[in-house]
């Protein structure tokens, strides 16, 4: 259905990738993986006919629908949510303003009867087509299943004709997301498409994605979710995309073995060519020799050089030593909380929850969007106080603390590395270095200002403090979220190593199942502990 075929892509003196391509076939199941900045985006862009290769080709078979997700989703506004996802629907969509048009223009007798018998048997003929086209891209279900669409996305009914505007950035997401199924392709591209999403909402997903019947390429940072769906790996890295024919699992041990197949390759190309430029070296002043130099020059200047891509090995974090707190960290006892709203009531965010964190454990904090996990952790953190009940700090507690909303104490005058720098005043350059390291902050980036990075960035960057600084309970809120699978698996990595205390809120399941020890769920107001890690709380519950 899509060839590229042998691609070049360059922005100026950078190459992303040359010589390269791939096919999508039908049903395939893609995962795209590679480093930041390696192109991955860039060939979305050049199948959705957004780019064109600097040399090479991409060919979409005539008939194919390509839809596509990005996270840029533009402008919304003056729809609702529901219209907003159907005029996503591409030819389907269209065929049904044209049907209204003609049906307006069929009720209006003034209007009709004008018409020559000629003209009329033109124009029914015409919505007889068009109706048939409707009716076999499915037109009559395109309304029931852009509501369930959006009902699984997390946008219930009673939502779907609230004006798009009155959005989040978040929502808005879901919102472009549901447009682009409902678009249902034959080619589904999708850049990131857990992000803002909860687990509820992307275990709907990946079920919808499972049954779709065209070819999907994702990117995810989201390990489980990608492992789930592909059977098909592609990266891009090293100025090359290289074709693995299983998940992400399967390439992650395939790509070891082809770089270090790369790495013996370069060996042996190198001592070749130092032989060769020995020779040319010798023999260039030589008049005897000079048909077999300018032979041998030629032949290097084809040689088209290995080149190894950057090691995907990650940097392992050394958390600093910690002190040791008291036996019980956290007690929570009969904790309520309610959030007062606008008008004077107040909406009820659970009740009656008691549970004792004991130190060591690492606990996983479950339940729907809104269940009001975000608030429990603010109770424990002491960033907001319970309505009722008491939460308890247990003796020589260090608690940290990260939210979404945690960036907002960065000071944006300062860099990245003057940032951490200030808050590790006795740690060395390399130590402060390899850290911004592992949360994709190297070279030159290190010195950019915290008040022209990303939301996502400035998360990076709060993470980084709070792993380095000597706390020894950490609460925290979906700390995964912006972190490429790399990043994930050093914070992971540092989490399984840390000493103290964690409660955490994640979407990331493959994250969960390698960390926590107990589940903490909320459910209906109410909370159940699950004494075993998350694979026990996923079969029991």
């Amino acid at each position: 259905m899509v060839n590229l075929s042998n691609i070049k892509v360059a922005y100026g003196n950078r190459i992303l990738f040359k010589n390269s391509g791939f096919l999508i076939r039908p049903g395939d199941k893609i995962g795209l993986v590679g480093p930041n900045g390696s192109g991955k985006t860039t060939i979305f862009r050049l199948i959705a006919n957004e780019e064109s290769p600097d040399e090479g080709s991409v060919t979409v078979d005539p008939g194919i629908v390509v839809g596509y997700f990005s996270q840029d989703v533009g402008e919304m506004s003056g729809h609702s949510v529901l219209n907003e996802v159907l005029a996503g629907a591409g030819r389907v969509f269209e065929a049904s303003i044209e049907m209204t048009k003609m049906e307006h223009l069929m009720s209006d007798q003034k209007a009709m009867s004008a018409l020559t018998d000629d003209e009329m048997g033109k124009f029914m003929d015409h919505y007889g087509e068009i109706q048939s086209e409707f009716q076999n891209l499915g037109g009559y279900e395109l309304e029931d299943n852009a509501k369930a669409i959006l009902d699984g996305l997390g946008i219930p009914e009673e939502r779907q004709n609230q004006k798009v505007e009155t959005f989040s950035g978040g929502w808005k997401m879901r919102i472009a997301l549901a447009r682009i199924l409902v678009l249902n392709p034959n080619v589904l591209l999708i850049d990131e498409p857990t992000n803002h999403l909860d687990i509820e909402t992307i275990i709907w997903l990946e079920e919808w994605l499972k049954s779709f019947k065209g070819a999907v390429m994702m990117t995810s940072h989201d390990r489980d979710f990608m492992t789930r769906i592909c059977n098909r790996t592609i990266e891009v890295a090293g100025e090359n995309i290289f074709t693995y024919s299983g998940d992400y699992d399967f390439y992650l041990q395939e790509s070891k073995i082809r770089r270090e197949q790369l790495i013996a390759g370069q060996r042996r190309q190198q001592a070749m060519l130092a032989k060769e430029e020995e020779f040319i070296a010798r023999f260039a002043a030589r008049a005897s020799h000079a048909a077999q130099v300018q032979s041998r020059v030629k032949m290097l200047e084809k040689v088209e050089r290995i080149i190894i891509p950057p090691d995907p090995k990650k940097i392992k974090l050394k958390l600093n030593p910690i002190t040791r707190g008291g036996d019980i960290v956290v007690t929570l006892d009969n904790l309520a909380k309610e959030w007062p709203l606008p008008d004077g009531s107040t909406h009820p965010v659970f009740s009656g929850i008691s549970g004792i964190i004991e130190r060591g454990n690492k606990i996983a904090l479950t339940g729907i969007n809104g269940a009001g996990k975000s608030t429990l952790l603010k109770v424990i953190a002491e960033q907001t106080e319970a309505t009722a009940g008491i939460s308890t700090i247990g003796a020589s507690i260090n608690l940290g603390y990260f939210s979404q909303y945690s960036s907002d104490m960065l000071n944006l005058n300062s860099s990245i590395y003057e940032e951490v720098a200030a808050r590790l005043p006795n740690e060395t350059i390399g130590y402060i270095k390899n850290l911004l390291g592992s949360f994709q902050f190297s070279g030159d980036d290190v010195e950019k200002k915290i008040s022209v990075l990303s939301g996502g960035e400035k998360s990076r960057v709060m993470i980084a403090c709070l792993l380095a600084e000597p706390v020894n309970f950490l609460v925290l809120d979906e700390p995964t979220n912006h972190l490429d699978i790399a990043s994930r698996e050093v914070l992971l990595e540092a989490l399984q190593d840390f000493k103290g205390t964690v409660i955490i809120v994640s979407h990331d399941r493959y994250f969960l199942r390698n960390v926590v020890n107990r589940v903490f769920e909320i459910d209906h107001g109410a909370m159940k502990i699950f004494e075993g890690d998350y694979n026990y709380y996923l079969e029991k519950s």
